[in-house]
Order: C-alpha cells, then sequence, then structure tokens
C-alpha cells in the first residue's frame, strides 16, 4: 500500500491516555441525601431477545423517583467519569434518583453483535421503557452522556419513548454522514479510523473473545500516524478487509461517500418531528460535532413533536475540544487551557438542575429555553441570547485581493471591506515585460494559483476534529509556520482600528477553476496578533463533486470557474484592536480530512493521485469573499466571568 509523505511529522498520542484519572475529579463536594446501593449486570431483554445489561444505582428512600439512564459504548464501569467530565453515578443517585449505566448491544458486558447507530433507536427505546419499571421507579427517565453516548440519546428519542422526559446530550451530531464520518463530502481521517481502532472496533472484539484482535485493534488505534497514510482507504490492513466480523460498519462507511439511504437510515436531522422532550445541549467550538449540535438545537425549537419539546431547547456552548471541557484534568489542548476556570463546564450542575425541573416538576429557576449561553474567546466571557444565529447579526464581508500573489504569509493576500478594483489607494497591478518562462497570472490583480499535491498535503494543526488534541486536530495552535508553503493563499486585513466580535456560522464564497477533475478546497480563519502569532479559529472543507449536493455527484470541469460556498464551522471569537483577521484558502488539511486524490475516482478504491493546479478568482466578475456574523458592538451584554449554573 502507498504511503502519503508528509512536509512536517505529526506526532499522536493514544486515546487511552485521555481515560487517566485525575486526583481532582469527581470532586467529592455537593453529594444528596440519599445514601446508596448498587447493583451490578443487571439483564434487561431487547424486542429480539438480545440480553443488554447495566449498573443500576438506587437510593435508600421509600419514595418512587425517576430515573437517570446512560447508554454508553465505552463501558459502565467508567460512566463518563474521567477525563474530567461528568459526575459519578453515585454522586447523581445520592440526589435520589436511580441511575442506570448500561452497555450497549455487543459492548461490555451486553451480548449481540455491535455495528454502530444501527440497533440504538430499537433498543434505546426498549431500554427507556425497561428502566421506567424499574423497582423504586416513577415511570419519567432522563438520559445523559457525551459523543456517541449523545448519539445513543438522540437516536432513542427519534423512536419517542413515552416515559423519557428530558435528555442531556453532550458532543454529539445531527446527522452521521456530514458532520461526523464526512464533513462537506470530505472524509474526517485524524477522527474515524483512529476512533473505530483504538475504542469501538477493538472493545467489541474484546465483547467477543477475541483477546488477540482487540489487542491489535488496540494498538494499531494507539498511534494512528501509522495507521492513517494507508492508501487505499477500503484496504486498511487493521480493520481486516474481507472479514465481516471485525469492523463492516468502517468499510460500509468508506464505501457510501455520499448522503445516502445508508445514512438516512440513522440520521436524526429528518426526525426532529419525533423529539418530544426537551434538551440541554452542551458543545465546544473546537467540537468535531458542534455544526450539528446547533442544527439540534435550532430543529427541534422548529420541528419538535410537543409544545414542551419546542420550547425547551438550551445549548450551553465553551471553549471546548471533544473531551477537554475546561477542568484541570481534561486534557485541553495549550492555549485553551490558558484561559483558566472560566471556561469549565458547568454540565453536572446545570444537569441536576434540568433533571430536577423536568423529571421532578421543582420549580427551581433553572433557564429552560430557548436559550444559547456561550463563550466568546478573545473576550473570555460568557453571554447569553434567545436564538441562533445571535438575534442581531450582522453579517459583514471582506473582498480576497492581491497584487503580487497570496501564496503563503510572505505574499500579498489582503481582505478588503470593498471589491479590490474600488478599493481606495489600491495600487494597479504591476505591468512587466515577460520573458518566455514567466507567468503573469503570479502578478495579477485578479487570480491567485497553487499547486495541491495529494502526496503533499498541508499539516492540520489544531482545528475541529476528534477526540483529544494530542491524538487529533483540536484545539488552538499558532499557523504562522505553516503559513509559510507556497500551497497555502493567505489573505489578510490591515490591523483592526476596533474589537469586532465574529459570533455565528461563517461562509466563504470562493470561485476557483482546477485543473483536476474533483478535489478539495479548504478555508481557514485565524486571529492574527500583532506580535505575528497566527490563532487558528474555524476551519471548513469543500469537496468539488458534492458542491451543489451531499446526495449526488456533480461533475468538476476542469479549467472551469465555479462557485464554491465553504461552510467554515461556528464560532465566537473577539478579534482585538490591533488584530488582523486572515482567511487561509488551500486544498488539503491532513490528517483532519483524507486528501482528495484529484482523480475523480471513486472515494477509498484508489492509491493513484495527481497533482492539480488551482486558481482562485477575485476580479469585478468572481468575487470571492469571506462573509462574517458580527455582533454590533455592545449587542452581546457585559457577559459573565463564570459559566451559568441556572
Amino acid at each position: 500500500m502507498r504511503h502519503i509523505a508528509l512536509s512536517a511529522a505529526f506526532g499522536c498520542a493514544t486515546f487511552g491516555l485521555a481515560s487517566a484519572a485525575h486526583a481532582a475529579w469527581p470532586p467529592a463536594e455537593g453529594r444528596g441525601s440519599c445514601a446508596v446501593s448498587v447493583q451490578k449486570d443487571v439483564p434487561a431483554t431487547m424486542r429480539d431477545g438480545t440480553i443488554l445489561r447495566a449498573d443500576v444505582y438506587t437510593p435508600k428512600t421509600d419514595a418512587k423517583v425517576p430515573v437517570i439512564l446512560m447508554r454508553t459504548q465505552y463501558g459502565k464501569s467508567e460512566a463518563q467519569v474521567q477525563p474530567s467530565r461528568f459526575q459519578s453515578p453515585d454522586w447523581f443517585a445520592s440526589h435520589c434518583y436511580i441511575v442506570v449505566i448500561q452497555d450497549i448491544r455487543g459492548q461490555g458486558k451486553s451480548s449481540g453483535r455491535f455495528y454502530e447507530y444501527r440497533y440504538d433507536r430499537d433498543d434505546g427505546y426498549d431500554t427507556v421503557e425497561w428502566a421506567a419499571r424499574l423497582p423504586g421507579a416513577d415511570g419519567r427517565v432522563g438520559m445523559y452522556g457525551s459523543s456517541y453516548v449523545g448519539a445513543t440519546q438522540w437516536l432513542a428519542a427519534t423512536a419517542s419513548p413515552p416515559s423519557l422526559k428530558a435528555i442531556v446530550p453532550s458532543n454529539t451530531a445531527s446527522d452521521y454522514y456530514d458532520g461526523w464520518t464526512y464533513e462537506d463530502g470530505a472524509f474526517r481521517l485524524a477522527f474515524i479510523e483512529p476512533w473505530m481502532a483504538e475504542t469501538i472496533a477493538s472493545s467489541a472484539a474484546a465483547n467477543r473473545g477475541d483477546a488477540a484482535l482487540a489487542l491489535q485493534l488496540y494498538t494499531d488505534g494507539s498511534n494512528p500516524s501509522l495507521m492513517m497514510h494507508e492508501l487505499p482507504y477500503d484496504k486498511v490492513a487493521a480493520f481486516h478487509p474481507g472479514d465481516a466480523a471485525v469492523a463492516p460498519y468502517f468499510f460500509d462507511a468508506v464505501a457510501h461517500p455520499l448522503r445516502d439511504g445508508y445514512w438516512r437510515a440513522f440520521d436524526i436531522r429528518s426526525r426532529y418531528a419525533k423529539v418530544q422532550v426537551p434538551v440541554l445541549a452542551f458543545d465546544g467550538w473546537y467540537d468535531s460535532f458542534i455544526t450539528g449540535a446547533l442544527e439540534n438545537f435550532n430543529g427541534v425549537q422548529t420541528q419538535g413533536g410537543t409544545p414542551i419539546a419546542r420550547n425547551n431547547q438550551r445549548i450551553v456552548i465553551g471553549p471546548w475540544e471533544h473531551i477537554a471541557w475546561g477542568r484541570p484534568g481534561s486534557m485541553v489542548s495549550p492555549r485553551l487551557h490558558a484561559i483558566g476556570p472560566v471556561a469549565n463546564s458547568p454540565v453536572n450542575e446545570l444537569m441536576l438542575g434540568w433533571y430536577d425541573h423536568f423529571l421532578k416538576g421543582i420549580d427551581n429557576g433553572i433557564a429552560t429555553g430557548p436559550r444559547v449561553d456561550y463563550f466568546t474567546m478573545g473576550e473570555n466571557r460568557w453571554h447569553t441570547a434567545t436564538a441562533w444565529p445571535i438575534p442581531g447579526t450582522q453579517y459583514r464581508t471582506f473582498h480576497l485581493a492581491s497584487r503580487m500573489g497570496a501564496n503563503s504569509v510572505m505574499g500579498d493576500g489582503a481582505l478588503l471591506d470593498v471589491p479590490p478594483a474600488t478599493a481606495p489607494g489600491r495600487p494597479a497591478p504591476i505591468k512587466v515585460a515577460f520573458g518566455a518562462a514567466a507567468d503573469p497570472a503570479r502578478l495579477s490583480a485578479e487570480t491567485d494559483s497553487f499547486v495541491y499535491d495529494p502526496a503533499n498535503p498541508v499539516p492540520s494543526l489544531g482545528g475541529h476534529s476528534c477526540c483529544a488534541w494530542f491524538s487529533g486536530s483540536q484545539g488552538q495552535f499558532d499557523q504562522s509556520a505553516l503559513e509559510q508553503r507556497g500551497d497555502i493563499l493567505v489573505y489578510s486585513t490591515d490591523p483592526l482600528s476596533e474589537p469586532i466580535d465574529v459570533t455565528g456560522p461563517i461562509t466563504v464564497e470562493l470561485y476557483a477553476a482546477t485543473t483536476a477533475k474533483d478535489t478539495d478546497f479548504t478555508a481557514k480563519l485565524v486571529d492574527v496578533f500583532p506580535d505575528g502569532t497566527a490563532i487558528n479559529v474555524a476551519n471548513g472543507i469543500q469537496r468539488a463533486a458534492v458542491r451543489d449536493s451531499l446526495e449526488h455527484l456533480s461533475p468538476v470541469t476542469p479549467g472551469a470557474v465555479t462557485l464554491y460556498r465553504i461552510k467554515v464551522w461556528p464560532t465566537s471569537n473577539l478579534f482585538a484592536a490591533g488584530h488582523r483577521i486572515r482567511l487561509e484558502i488551500s486544498s488539503s488539511d491532513y490528517p483532519q480530512f483524507a486528501p482528495n486524490p484529484n482523480t475523480g475516482a471513486p472515494f477509498g478504491t484508489t492509491s493513484a493521485s495527481i497533482k492539480a493546479t488551482q486558481t482562485i478568482y477575485h476580479d469585478d466578475a468572481h468575487p470571492s469573499v469571506l462573509i462574517l456574523p458580527v455582533i454590533p458592538a455592545g449587542a452581546a451584554g457585559a457577559g459573565a466571568d463564570a459559566a451559568p449554573l441556572k
């Protein structure tokens, strides 16, 4: 198998390190009044006869109490307590709730064959109704958990179990195709391969009693820098191609690079009308699922199946990565860690208040929605709004421009408030006599060009991948070294005369031509400090062949100027006075995304690749622009220096 050669080293630590305990977590304070007993491996029978097992924590009380349920593939004994995430099941049970932590089908102590997403809608329904009838239960059930354990909540909620009364999903998506496995057509390599190998495929093998396979998968996933550059993807050795027992969902994902019926069978976004419960969601600006979390927030508000669902949607968004929630032991990347305690997640306090209100009927003053609690980076304060995008958002357009060329930070690429031709004081293109070997396009004010080589992709440095910053492309990092590459176009504003609060969804409208049959275009929003430090704020990617639809391919005509709309993922960042706003344009972001080979061959089936010349247009007829959501000065209010607890 051919291997991609990187121009910069990419080092990874294992996901396993992220589960190491931290002495300060979970804290002992805040326990409730109920003593708690625990029963291990309690069986529940699903509709097809499969037995799933759970640990049940029961408060010692004569009163009937609600149930809090977690359905996890990561081990019921772990209960997602580490790294510094949720409080212990015993802690929640001490507040006089029955707490049920269940291994999902084919994982941990549960029977059956694991296949991601496939059984979690029906099994979720059956488990909710079983839990509601446990001894001591009052018939009301809430759910919680992060990542895939958020997916098990949404999948259950879209089955509408009558005993489900509230969910609290963290760091999870709306669609397991777009925004989970793929992103606008690009395969999310740095997330999918390591996650499947080290966690879900390895633990499923252990569940089946295949210790040797479990160890091999865990070992391969623990050093993803070796496995991720194997090509083609439909032959990745770690997953044993041809052996349907190992990880069929990986090869099925590769074989379905469009949003077809395979993915629609699992999605959430088409089933909001089935959701009948209040939702308190948590996510982070550098999480792999923030776009889907916000789509869920809006989707249930407008389409939810009951008034209580439509009127009680709340989301809390911090400066967090996937498993890093601000707290000292939560594996936060260095710059985000430096923000300090103001960034700590309030998930446990808010979740308990949410359950007290919606499961016990206590009038405790918790804000129920619609509400967005969000952290503005750069300012480092919390704000609150009633909708997403934030009411009063103004969209400001910046035009891409260059005179000599925008290649690398050493070029003269600019972001202008007005089209380049009308910019006051903008010099005209240089007019010179060219020799036979000269390239007049490089001195044009109308285009910028670069060569994209899939065998030498732009390395990822931060971003919104999964699952920890040391083993995936997450968080904030200085991009200035990368910006010296000639295959990155760099466009910057002048130093800002006043702060600009960018909060909301971001779009790049890019007029571009490629010599390839298919390719990718990437966009990265960067906050440039006066000393030249260039911090990634948000990024996005667009596969050319799915620019019109994620369901159908739109052939690319080599050489034709085409409009690409790149969805840069949402953020909230205050660009301070004296800083610059910067946009980077390229065609790769590896290993966050699998490099497009430019051949037009079906995804994942070939080791071949070709170079492509990419030309970005920014003339009068082709105004390539960056569109930023700007909150007017003072409109967001003064903010708070701690996350909300009500």
